[in-house]
């Protein structure tokens, strides 16, 4: 899911180096040649984990009421954009440094995504059409709480089938009817 986040960021750098490369402002060398593989390579793996998520995830699903639901959406995804804007704009990484930089807050921000459990914080699902929400649902006589994608509104007091990874993280379960 980290990776997948920054798809939209992934695909700014590779734009701007392409242009870069047509307008003869740059040329391939090793350093640009390894930032179009890692690149290519991290969107490939960002598409390839979100669709395993999203559609091949071992995570039960369940049958549920919602009972309250909030879009959230919007809370969380401007501070992306600020940064994808500082990597796209600013960054020249056909510099080893700026590379090096770059790299390592890619570390930096993985290390805090991951262990904060931010995976819900992921602007290239909202860029596909999916909300995020603070929901409280019901599943047989119990109440929880999680956080869950779903495209669309989600509406209160209408079952839908979920699949609850923990409470920051869940999807709609697409390939269930709901009643």
């Amino acid at each position: 899911m980290f990776l997948s986040a920054f798809i939209p960021m992934y695909v700014l750098i590779l734009l701007k180096e392409i242009v870069e490369i047509v307008n003869d402002n740059l040329t391939f060398n090793v350093i640009n040649t390894l930032v179009f593989v890692l690149l290519l390579l991290l969107i490939f793996l960002g598409l390839l984990g979100l669709w395993l998520e999203i559609h091949k995830s071992d995570n039960k699903s369940v049958d549920v009421v919602i009972l309250e639901a909030e879009n959230i959406t919007d809370r969380h995804f401007l501070g992306y954009f600020s940064l994808f804007v500082l990597f796209a704009i600013t960054f020249d990484l056909s510099r080893v440094s700026m590379f090096v930089v770059f790299v390592i807050i890619l570390i930096m921000i993985g290390i805090v995504y991951v262990k904060n459990k931010l995976f819900y914080i992921n602007p290239f699902l909202n860029i596909l059409g999916f909300n995020f929400y603070k929901i409280k649902y019901r599943q047989g006589e119990e109440l929880k709480c999680t956080k869950i994608f779903y495209r669309g509104a989600l509406l209160i007091n209408k079952n839908y089938c979920i699949k609850v990874k923990d409470e920051n993280f869940s999807f709609v379960d697409s390939k269930k009817k709901t009643h």
